[in-house]
């Protein structure tokens, strides 16, 4: 039985909440592998909105175990009031559903602090962070002196290691003209959070490991997408982790070879958050028009989203950093009415055409998108669940799309309902 990997093909923002839900009526297991509460995923289930930061999207499935891998940066508290919430609405969260990785990091209250304290000093240089801690919390993980969920299991030895993260902040802080922190302050707020969080820890491998000689099949849930990716994404306005498919291995610790289908979640126009190039962005009324249409307001930060034509250059990139599969193809219901839909097929720069965005990021700002144009669609495609519920204007966009960025579309997205789902091929029968 396939274990397929799901990511975004684009900035984030895609759908993937939705897909996950809908893909893990079919997995055993739905596990998040990168990134922290600074990604968002809403679902729509049955006219009931349910917003989910850091718990894998499988949560609101009965019967399914979700998890929390190594690879995710993870704030206590946040998780805890996530889990809360979750329960209020009726979900049954317990260590039944839901296991974390002893060896994540967590983000603590001084890395969201920094993070504010950053952002707000490099004025026009702003890179556009969440705020939430995530990039400070990884940079503590690399210099191997972060506080993982592990620690919390053992009060005795963590006033060291407080000693030792303090030393590193402390100094970061005095540069800033900031009051230094008290690790006694820090050691009382994490001994209150602990019992909150240690009920699900676990030792995520090995979990992995039983199940997947069991003939279990495993949903492994990014956060972001591909063109965020700290390596291969639109560098420095990226976010702290690697969101392309090969961290989902890294990301829970199991081995490349426990991926069988990588699937991209891909808008059927194309959106960002905050600042960095975005050739195909409309920043004029077809901007608005997609951004009223499609709610584009971020689920964690309620920040408008900038709008755009679909890129297939871009996508068509980012399908061979990821190795991508196969897309699922979302929010195709926002383009109903529109006369024509223009698709950036390649880009020039000082005259020259090129197949692909430059890492350069100077280069980035002189890119001017080619597009094609192509016939729209008047009918509604809303709630449509099967092929012959789609204009013949609306295959023929969507075929295109296929033959442009080389890979063909799995799923199509209607709506943001669960059911509003046409499967053209199954991920987990690859």
């Amino acid at each position: 039985m396939a274990n397929v990997v799901v990511v975004g093909s684009q900035w984030g923002d895609e759908g993937k909440g939705k897909i996950v839900d809908w893909l893990s009526e079919r997995a055993d297991i739905v596990v998040r592998f990168q990134g922290g509460h600074n990604a968002g995923h809403t679902l729509v289930i049955d006219g009931k909105v349910y917003k989910l930061s850091l718990l894998p999207s499988g949560i609101v499935r009965p019967g399914k175990l979700s998890v929390i891998g190594n690879g995710v940066v993870i704030d206590p508290w946040a998780l805890a009031d996530e889990i809360e919430r979750l329960q209020s609405q009726g979900v049954a969260v317990s260590r039944d559903t839901l296991r974390i990785a002893e060896n994540a990091t967590l983000i603590l209250p001084l890395h969201r602090e920094l993070d504010g304290l950053r952002e707000a000093a490099a004025g026009a240089g702003r890179i556009g962070t969440t705020k939430r801690g995530i990039g400070p919390a990884y940079e503590d993980k690399v210099g191997r002196r972060a506080i993982r969920v592990m620690d919390l299991q053992s009060l005795d030895s963590l006033k060291a290691k407080l000693d030792r993260i303090l030393t590193h902040h402390n100094a970061i802080r005095r540069g800033l003209g900031e009051p230094e922190l008290s690790s006694e302050d820090l050691y009382a707020e994490l001994a209150d959070v602990a019992p909150r969080i240690l009920p699900y820890m676990d030792t995520v491998w090995s979990l992995l490991d039983r199940h997947r000689r069991q003939g279990k099949r495993i949903l492994f849930e990014g956060a972001q997408g591909a063109l965020l990716d700290i390596d291969h994404g639109t560098y420095p306005f990226v976010t702290s982790s690697n969101t392309v498919a090969a961290q989902a291995a890294t990301g829970c610790g199991v081995g490349p070879q426990a991926i069988d289908y990588v699937l991209g979640i891909t808008k059927a126009y194309t959106t960002r958050v905050g600042h960095g190039p975005f050739p195909t962005e409309q920043d004029n009324e077809i901007g608005r028009l997609l951004g009223e249409r499609g709610k584009e307001f971020g689920t964690v930060t309620g920040r408008p989203r900038r709008c755009g034509w679909f890129d297939a250059c871009l996508v068509r990139q980012t399908l061979k950093v990821s190795g991508i599969d196969g897309i699922a193809l979302t929010k195709l219901d926002v383009l109903d009415g529109m006369e024509t839909l223009d698709v950036c097929v390649g880009y020039r720069i000082d005259g020259v055409e090129m197949d692909h965005l430059p890492a350069s990021q100077g280069a980035q700002t002189r890119v001017e998108a080619v597009y094609e144009t192509l016939e729209g669609w008047s009918e509604s495609t809303d709630g449509a669940r099967s092929w012959a519920d789609l204009p013949a204007s609306c295959i023929k966009y969507v075929r295109r799309l296929e033959e442009l960025i080389e890979a063909p579309v799995a799923l199509l997205s209607t709506s943001p309902e669960r059911d509003d789902t046409i499967l053209v091929h199954d991920p987990f029968e690859d």
